[in-house]
């Protein structure tokens, strides 16, 4: 019993890990550490130490992280190079260079050993989560050529060159008054082809340093000897390329630089005043640009109440290669700072930081859209990406995906930067912080890349605190190996199904097709590569086959790593009509089937529908057309396996299996009356309920909704429409925007469970279609309200 008790806590605590709740994560690992202790097996004790130094590390936490990490590792169970590498790494991080290359030594010996024999470190039990085997992501960093003695950072794409921001320390915006581009001021530069950035040295993503292959030498640098790693631990969070922190009163901070930046050339004389210029971005085409700046246009700056010169977007548009017609944005100020800008692939929306009034920190990431030839008023991201601290540097690739810098999340240095996938100006999932070596101890920021992460470019202070510019090349999968469970279970039990087989497909080739098959608790496991798409096609008697997709390349990191699947029994009623006396008419020579075609709506027999039975051993086919009474027959022969299939325009198909009858039996006659969905049908499901002003499902809207999953796998052409409705308590127009995400809430979890978002419309209704009558000004107990606080579904279209 005690050891059941133990087991059933760690797959607790991973599960909070693989759900990335890393604060109740570390709770359960370090109850179960201290009042199971004694109890764990010598290999739990070392899992349950690693999980928690993982999850200390994802909140920021080095010093907790290295203790767990060095408790798990010494006591010579875990023989994994990869996190004994990320030990070397978190040591490093901590100022502690010579630990960190005994460690990085260790790694190296472990490497040329191969691959871990290590296979039964948990067991097979317990459900692994993608934190169990996460797999590091490498990256090889170099140091640009562009870089001076001055700051480099926040780089853009523009054509097939790259602009970025550059100026020298020293000079005041006093000193520079009247001149261009003068002593202490960030102007823009640009490389014309980027892919002929020289590279000074690299950093590769085992630690080591080398030169580029024309200046290779012989030598190479160890971990914490090497001239762009500080020689203690961050002890100044500030933001990058500001000496004295955020400073919002200043226009987000900017220090006073001057420009430098090697061979590369001024932007745009145009563009470049005496004033601050970026960061900036750009439309598809190159055609138009909009910037930061101080407050300056024309010949003219405009300060605050207070006195201060602060930031603004501009746009302008290019004509014969010069810039021209700047202009603000409709929402600058000149009481707040508004700059950072960048463009969404369609041009549509415009993500931006801002220290204006209302947000949550310092500085937040807003969102604009562009509508009727201007751009709409700014909404602020929300908590789900902004803190208390400072977001800054936003870029949105081509996928939609959303890369930011801030200091308001933990962290490993001042600055890191974090990735979160966007849809309409929405984050849809929890932030992920970026792994080493991408952030460092120092601060890290301005990071764009292409839409899967191949490389790019990125700027970091971790050199001599001076702000460069580097280029990333990932030289490992993104997500590595993907661990899978598959939960197989019955639909109408909800109880798992043991010796399911399960046909996995790869769509790419040279990957043969493999069956699994699930244990006594329904699961099935499987560790999936990376940019390949999968069908899963599970089978079992008495069960109709159930497939589903999953797709690793459109993966992000918060995807979940899990799938259920359901299956459903033959939905055909096996019903024995008693022998028929000899002497009457109607003997029963051959078994038979029959039934009624009904609609789902009201019950009622439907004309004209054919029904086709397939006899699985020769593959003929029968055909019958209800009349009025909607009624059909066929007979069967003992045997074979048969295919029933309703179908009728604007009605979806019905397709039942039915189990063959033994051959030595008698006739029997069997009755499957069949219900029909057309356009209008409202689906036959319980209510999934929210509590009062969230929209996250519950957990007991789970069950309810893997029943809608099953009936949008019987019928593939079925569009529905998700109507999610608030009660009457709050704003009428907080309720709508409430139930909409509420809407979109249950599309996304239906899509997760492969329902192409095609065949679902989400709308919020918000309190317009109340139940009952709890209306504004009216008592109502919480169960009333309750009622009202629903999600319907209904049939809009059957393609």
């Amino acid at each position: 019993m005690a050891s059941a008790q133990i087991d059933s806590l760690l797959r607790q605590a991973d599960r909070l890990l693989g759900y990335k709740a890393y604060g109740r994560a570390i709770d359960a690992y370090s109850q179960i550490l201290n009042e199971q202790g004694e109890q764990l097996t010598s290999v739990q004790k070392a899992t349950a130490q690693r999980q928690l130094a993982f999850a200390y590390l994802q909140v920021g936490d080095g010093v907790k992280a290295e203790r767990y990490y060095k408790e798990a590792l010494s006591s010579g169970l875990d023989e994994d190079p990869q996190h004994v590498l990320q030990f070397a790494q978190i040591l490093a991080g901590n100022g502690k260079f010579q630990e960190s290359q005994k460690q990085y030594d260790r790694y190296l010996q472990l490497k040329e050993k191969g691959p871990s024999s290590r296979s039964s470190a948990v067991p097979e039990e317990r459900i692994p989560t993608q934190a169990n085997r996460r797999e590091v992501i490498k990256y090889r960093l170099e140091y640009l050529s562009i870089n001076t003695q001055g700051e480099e950072f926040s780089p853009a794409f523009y054509q097939d060159g790259l602009v970025y921001v550059s100026g020298k320390k020293g000079g005041s915006a006093i000193e520079t008054k009247g001149g261009g581009g003068g002593s202490g001021y960030l102007d823009l530069f640009y490389v014309p082809n980027r892919n002929n950035i020289k590279a000074s040295y690299f950093i590769n993503a085992d630690g080591s340093i080398s030169k580029p292959p024309a200046e290779r030498i012989k030598t190479e640098r160890s971990v914490g000897s090497d001239d762009y790693t500080r020689s203690t631990a961050n002890d100044s969070r500030t933001v990058p390329g500001f000496t004295e922190g955020i400073n919002i009163s200043e226009g987000l901070g900017y220090d006073a630089r001057s420009a430098g930046s090697g061979s590369a050339q001024r932007f745009s004389k145009t563009l470049n005043t005496k004033y601050h210029e970026g960061p900036a971005t750009f439309s598809r085409d190159g055609s138009r640009i909009i910037f930061t700046r101080n407050n300056y246009n024309e010949g003219r700056s405009g300060k605050s109440s207070e006195g201060v010169n602060k930031l603004k977007l501009y746009t302008a548009r290019q004509q014969n290669g010069i810039w021209v017609d700047v202009e603000e944005l409709p929402f600058n100020s000149d009481e707040y700072s508004v700059g950072h800008p960048s463009l969404s692939r369609d041009e549509q929306l415009l993500y931006f930081v801002s220290d204006m009034p209302g947000g949550f920190g310092g500085t937040d990431i807003y969102v604009s859209r562009y509508q009727n030839g201007r751009w709409g008023r700014p909404t602020n991201l929300g908590s789900a990406v902004n803190t208390k601290g400072n977001e800054l540097f936003p870029f949105v690739d081509e996928a939609g995906n959303l890369y930011f810098s801030s200091d308001g999340r933990g962290g490993l240095g001042g600055l890191d930067i974090f990735f979160v996938p966007i849809v309409n100006g929405a984050a849809t999932s929890s932030v992920e912080r970026l792994d080493m070596p991408i952030n460092s101890q120092e601060d890290d920021f301005g990071f764009i890349t292409d839409a899967s992460r191949r490389g790019g470019y990125f700027s970091s202070s971790r050199r001599d605190g001076n702000d460069d510019i580097y280029r990333f090349v990932r030289e490992s999968s993104l997500y590595g190996c993907r661990d899978l469970t598959i939960r197989v279970y019955d639909a109408d039990t909800d109880q798992p199904l043991d010796s399911v087989n399960v046909l996995v497909k790869a769509k790419s080739e040279g990957r043969p097709d493999q069956t699994i098959t699930t244990d006594r608790n329904g699961f099935v496991r499987i560790c999936l590569e990376a940019s390949n798409d999968f069908t899963f096609q599970t089978s079992r008697d008495g069960y109709i086959n159930s497939t589903i997709g999953f797709r690793t390349r459109a993966l992000t990191d918060d995807q979940p790593t899990r799938l259920e699947m359901s299956m459903m029994k033959p939905t055909v009623i096996m019903d024995t009509i008693p022998e028929t006396p000899v002497s009457s008419v109607s003997v029963l020579n051959r078994s038979r089937i029959r039934g009624v075609v009904v609609s789902e709506r009201d019950r009622r027999p439907i004309e004209g529908v054919t029904v086709r039975l397939r006899n699985e051993c020769n593959r003929s086919q029968l055909e019958y057309v209800t009349g009025a009474d909607g009624r059909y027959s066929f007979d069967l022969d003992p045997g074979c396996d048969y295919t029933l299939v309703a179908s009728k325009p604007e009605f979806g198909t019905n397709t039942n299996r039915i189990k063959r009858l033994p051959k030595k039996e008698k006739p029997k006659e069997l009755s499957a009356d069949l219900r029909m969905l057309s356009v209008g049908d409202v689906i036959t499901i319980d209510n999934i309920y929210y509590d009062l002003d969230r929209y996250s499902l519950r957990s007991d809207a789970a069950r309810e909704l893997e029943r809608l999953v099953a009936i949008m796998r019987k019928y593939p052409s079925l569009v529905i429409e998700i109507r999610s409705h608030t009660d009457s308590r709050g704003d009428a127009a907080r309720n709508k925007a409430l139930s909409t995400e509420r809407a979109k809430a249950v599309a996304s979890y239906l899509n997760s469970k492969g329902v192409s978002l095609k065949r679902l419309v989400a709308i919020g209704m918000g309190e317009s279609q109340l139940v009952n009558n709890c209306t504004d000004g009216v008592i109502c107990t919480e169960a009333e309200h309750q009622r009202n606080r629903r999600t319907e579904f209904r049939v809009i279209a059957i393609k």
